[in-house]
């Protein structure tokens, strides 16, 4: 029979399971931290303002926690009817978790983005806030530093106190393992919500789509910040294959939102597209693990950010 003391510890031990949101503006590090907290590529990354516009969920997984990340597209003022449906969703995910994690990035000083934001954060009372100080392997002691003291101080001038302030590096990988532990024990008492090994809930074809996006994204983002959706038509396997070499064929479309688009698009005797293919097929056969080929065509859907319809076709 196990010792009085062992048997207290067992009773004594917790399984903690929850949900946090990361906040924060465009391109404050938010995937890249989902990312690295969880191990592996959840999230797309740009350095491109409003890169996300699915909440990801990507899922750490402790022997006594269960922490589930939701990633949410930036909060920011909404020029077009896509940007108001991305600060619906923010909106939404905020009143629905247990943790939110602000994220501020160490390299610029608090703006009038940030400031918007934590107002937004101090009027939802009763969920926790943590500070989150992202890409600290950009700044020297000193900046770091005064942007700790200058977020402790909007805080209080807010009405408000967060739970604690963190400064990590997820490139570096600095301090992300610090982020759970910060975040996990304000998670409520719960079995675990996902299965061992899940590291998202996103669809698959949702994650080939965001892959697909990313490459395209890569060298045209002056051009095409926002204009850019991609929608994967279909995921067949390949028939008539031996079991030991499978392919997987993926067909999907790129959409812009005007015919002078395409070309920025398709480059010189159709180089980018090549490229956008093979720089995303690589991701996606890591992610699903079996050899693709990958079918891209470009389309236009006139001013889809605009138009309610185009929106819901493509999955917005």
């Amino acid at each position: 029979m196990a010792p009085m003391s062992a048997r207290n510890q067992e009773s004594e031990a917790v399984h903690r399971a929850g949900f946090a949101c990361f906040v924060g503006r465009p391109n404050a590090g938010k995937s890249t931290l989902t990312n690295a907290l969880v191990g592996q590529k959840v999230a797309i990354t740009s350095n491109r303002p409003q890169t996300t516009r699915h909440t990801v969920r990507g899922i750490v997984h402790r022997p006594d926690a269960q922490l589930i990340l939701v990633d949410t597209p930036g909060l920011h003022k909404p020029r077009t009817l896509l940007g108001e449906r991305l600060n619906d969703i923010v909106r939404t995910t905020w009143a629905e978790v247990d943790v939110i994690g602000f994220c501020l990035p160490a390299d610029q000083k608090l703006g009038p983005g940030d400031r918007f934001i934590a107002k937004e954060l101090a009027g939802i009372k009763k969920t926790p806030k943590v500070a989150i100080v992202t890409k600290t392997d950009l700044v020297d002691s000193k900046t770091l530093a005064e942007q700790l003291i200058a977020i402790d101080q909007l805080g209080k001038e807010l009405g408000f106190e967060w739970q604690q302030i963190v400064p990590v590096s997820a490139l570096g990988n600095k301090q992300v393992d610090l982020v759970a532990d910060l975040l996990i024990p304000l998670l409520p008492e719960s079995p675990p919500l996902y299965p061992e090994g899940d590291l998202t809930d996103e669809p698959e074809q949702v994650m080939v789509a965001e892959l697909i996006r990313e490459a395209a994204l890569e060298g045209v983002r002056d051009e095409l910040p926002h204009s850019i959706a991609v929608v994967v038509e279909e995921m067949i396997p390949r028939e008539d294959r031996p079991v030991d070499k499978p392919l997987l064929d993926i067909h999907a479309n790129v959409y812009i939102e005007r015919p002078s688009q395409k070309g920025i698009i398709i480059g010189p005797k159709g180089s980018r597209l090549k490229e956008v293919g093979m720089k995303s097929r690589k991701h996606i056969e890591a992610l699903l693990g079996t050899p693709v080929f990958l079918d891209l065509h470009v389309k236009v859907a006139k001013d889809w950010q605009r138009d309610p319809k185009q929106l819901r076709k493509l999955g917005f």
